[in-house]
């Protein structure tokens, strides 16, 4: 997937884009052409969003980050997700680890009035292949997922 950075020109904010979304050209408005389009369409479409995410240097990864950014396009539309989670894991154990990551996506979510922060899980001690195997974390997003 070819995903560019945000130009931050704003020109996805400048009109309703109900319209577009509805015709399922919303993901079109922006002037980075690339594979985002498809994505900020169905993340319009979604009733729920789930962001998963490493933890690099106690913050989200960066094509997260790029990924948040591309969707200004949503601000101006009748977006259908209300509910948002969050999937993080790292090297580290504290349960602190992944609090820098949560602010920056509570930050975004805080920019749509009708979203809210339903969830999040964190998967600690994560570092090697199949180090995730058996963690309770896994259970704790089942029953997180279930409740969707």
């Amino acid at each position: 997937m070819n995903v560019g950075f945000c130009k931050g020109c704003l020109a996805c904010t400048k009109k309703d884009r109900t319209e577009e979304f509805s015709r399922g050209e919303g993901g079109n408005i922006c002037v980075v052409k690339d594979d985002m389009s498809s994505v900020i369409q169905k993340m319009h479409d979604a009733d729920v969003i789930c962001w998963a995410t490493p933890i690099y240097y106690y913050e989200m990864s960066a094509q997260m980050k790029v990924i948040i950014d591309r969707g200004n396009p949503l601000y101006t539309s009748a977006y259908h997700f209300r509910d948002v989670y969050m999937l993080t894991s790292a090297a580290e154990d504290e349960p602190e680890t992944p609090q820098r990551a949560i602010a920056g996506l509570t930050g975004w979510i805080d920019c749509f009035e009708h979203a809210t922060l339903r969830g999040t899980v964190f998967a600690g001690g994560v570092n090697n292949p199949g180090d995730v195997s058996g963690h309770p974390s896994l259970q704790m997003a089942y029953e997180m997922g279930k409740n969707c």
